[in-house]
């Protein structure tokens, strides 16, 4: 009686006599078998299903004698019980940091792209001393109100210029639910009775406000950034581009922007927190805001813009080299070992 043998080849599984093993007795699958996105099948023929009873039962696509060797088992790991308790840290490795260039390296001059709704805005302004001539009555407008605490008188004509103005030449004071003036003893606990009490300080009105920041002019400045940039923008218009100028340096921007009509200019100078790419960054002045595209230097994210308590300030030359005119800059209290 002939002692039967099992078949080794995939997809096969059968008990064979070894006396009755032709070239044609075991239909099986020479490849291997493949498990991709939820679909099973073989390497060696295109039949794919997604049950894997129904991939068992495929059948194979290539016929042979049965094969009775078993094939030879991968080699277990044996884990090192001596080592189980070892913990092994796997760090990427850090990026260098880039060295910080000095606040002093030479600033460079930004050439913007100027919008043509730009110098349309600039060449329709009016010169601010344009129609001179002319007494100080002639340039208070109808209407205007008495810039005096408390008055509320408005100006009429020249004929208001003669009336005697009643205002409070204090400070308004709010102090436990009491409203009054730091001039006068009038105290009460009602806002609107507070509005409607007339000055204890007789004198002129004062029609115009003096201005007391001459020269300066406000404009909001905000920033965002991507990987790569840092986006600053300052919003501001009818300002000149040919008489404004926008400078950098890899840790440090300085802004200069002229105003015709107020005859000021908004100046900022400041330490920038990271470090850019000067020959890379580039201006845009718009009709309605300045954008600065600053490219960074290092990757990274920036946790503010400048580096708080920090600006570029003349120092005195050293002791030993006071001859030099050399203009050196420093930061003023600032410790740079977050950056």
């Amino acid at each position: 009686m002939s002692v039967m043998v099992n078949c080794y080849n995939k997809g096969c599984g059968k008990s064979f006599d070894p006396a009755q093993n032709n070239n044609d007795a075991c239909i099986h699958h020479p490849g291997n078998p493949v498990f991709h996105d939820a679909y099973k099948g073989w390497s060696c023929c295109n039949k794919k299903c997604t049950d894997f009873t129904e991939f068992l039962n495929i059948k194979g696509c290539t016929t042979s004698p049965h094969n009775p060797i078993k094939p030879l088992e991968a080699e277990k790991y044996i884990p090192d019980k001596s080592t189980a308790k070892e913990i092994i840290e796997v760090r990427a490795p850090e990026p260098k940091a880039m060295e910080r260039p000095s606040i002093d390296t030479p600033l460079t001059v930004l050439k913007p792209s100027i919008a043509k709704s730009l110098l349309d805005q600039v060449q329709s302004l009016i010169p601010t001393t344009a129609g001179g001539g002319g007494d100080a009555a002639s340039s208070i407008p109808l209407g205007t109100q008495c810039k005096n605490n408390a008055c509320k008188q408005t100006y009429e004509g020249p004929q208001s210029l003669s009336t005697v103005c009643a205002y409070h030449a204090g400070v308004p004071v709010f102090h436990e639910g009491l409203k009054f003036w730091s001039c006068c003893n009038k105290k009460t606990t009602d806002f609107a009775a507070f509005l409607e009490q007339k000055g204890c300080t007789h004198g002129a009105h004062v029609w115009i406000k003096p201005n007391t920041d001459k020269g300066k002019v406000k404009c909001r400045l905000d920033w965002f950034q991507t990987g790569t940039n840092v986006v600053v923008s300052i919003f501001a218009k009818k300002y000149d581009p040919a008489r404004s100028k926008i400078q950098v340096s890899p840790v440090r921007l300085k802004i200069d922007l002229y105003f015709p009509e107020e005859d000021g200019n908004y100046q900022q100078d400041f330490v920038l927190k990271g470090i850019i790419n000067v020959e890379k960054s580039t201006a845009s002045m718009f009709a309605s805001k300045v954008e600065l595209t600053l490219l960074k230097a290092e990757l990274g994210s920036w946790s503010r813009l400048e580096v708080p308590n920090a600006s570029p300030v003349k120092s005195a030359p050293a002791e030993e080299d006071k001859s030099t005119n050399d203009v050196q800059y420093k930061l003023d209290t600032v410790d740079l070992s977050d950056l």
